[in-house]
């Protein structure tokens, strides 16, 4: 059985953030680049259960990993 896809508006409204596409980027922008040496689920900016769940999508390797990859890339980037 295949996993579901989840888009990025998806997981935005997962952690409870705005997800429309103007402050998706805004949250990028300001948040960006993530030091090399810093997980995802680490960075200051996220409460606990946001934190959390992050850290259990990809170390569960749960359906929202993909996406979660994908914030992660994007939060990377200079």
């Amino acid at each position: 059985m295949e996993k579901p896809v989840h888009h990025f508006t998806e997981l935005f409204e997962q952690l409870g953030l705005p997800a429309d596409e103007a402050s998706i980027r805004d949250f990028i922008e300001r948040h960006a680049p993530l030091p090399e040496t810093m997980q995802l689920h680490e960075a200051p900016f996220w409460s606990e259960s946001q934190a959390a769940f992050i850290f259990n999508a990809l170390e569960e390797d749960a359906d929202w990993a993909e996406v979660v990859d994908h914030l992660d890339a994007s939060l990377r980037k200079q």
